[in-house]
């Protein structure tokens, strides 16, 4: 199932509000006891992952009706504006997230929108990334501190994370994949199959991994970026859509 809440923020303070076009909303920022983007060896068997031996074939996700269409010319629906590690910013259909400071992220919350079973693409285009430089979504968060985040690297990998208050453990490691095309300027399709605690993922129509973990079954939206390094790093995320889940064949 999924659900689209309309209603008034919780009481208990979330960035997931609407925020008005001039609007500086500044992104989580970890302190030093917070570990936001652990080394591999963090990862445990549980929650288990299967990653796909073959991962440059077509396995698309079967799916249902649309039942949201984001072309990201509402800047009402997003966090945007100048931040400590670099800036948000609406183009034509698209967002930016730009990053000017070593090791920089920056995190855009999309508002009003609660994420239980889904299918979701996204389109996600770095203009600037090396390396470990990493980009994706970030995915039932009921709160800015607890939320899984999927995303590539410009080493063409994918990874999973699960973070629970402020924490991040590595669901699934780095995993190089044929898919993701390395480097920049490059173009990949991300998508996210989520059906109660399995979750499926893939990039550019190609299944990379499952990983199945209860801990978190619903919550909102983001788009991130994290500079791995001292350079500047930015990416575009473009034709957001998200369909009712249906079952993968």
């Amino acid at each position: 199932m999924f659900s689209l809440c309309a209603c008034a923020t919780p009481a208990k303070p979330t960035p997931f509000v609407s925020l008005p076009s001039d609007t500086v909303a500044p992104s989580p920022i970890p302190t030093a006891t917070i570990v936001w983007f652990p080394p591999t060896a963090t990862f445990t068997p549980l929650p288990s992952s299967t990653p796909n031996p073959n991962p440059t074939q077509d396995q698309r996700a079967h799916h249902g009706d649309l039942i949201l269409e984001d072309l990201f010319d509402r800047p009402d629906l997003w966090t945007h504006g100048k931040q400590n590690t670099g800036s948000i910013a609406f183009g034509k259909r698209e967002i930016s997230l730009g990053i000017s400071e070593p090791q920089g992220y920056l995190v855009s919350w999309r508002a009003a929108s609660i994420l239980n079973d889904f299918y979701l693409e996204i389109t996600a285009s770095p203009s600037i990334c090396r390396g470990g430089d990493e980009y994706g979504v970030i995915f039932r968060a009921s709160s800015s501190a607890d939320f899984f985040r999927f995303g590539l690297n410009c080493r063409g990998e994918a990874r999973l994370d699960r973070v629970i208050s402020g924490s991040a453990s590595a669901s699934q490691p780095p995993l190089k994949s044929g898919a993701i095309p390395p480097g920049a300027p490059s173009v990949s399709q991300l998508g996210i199959w989520a059906l109660g605690k399995e979750m499926r993922f893939y990039a550019n129509n190609a299944y990379l991994f499952t990983v199945r973990d209860p801990s978190i079954l619903s919550g909102a939206l983001g788009l991130y970026a994290r500079a791995a390094g001292a350079d500047e790093m930015s990416v575009n995320f473009s034709d957001l859509l998200i369909y009712e889940f249906s079952t993968v064949h």
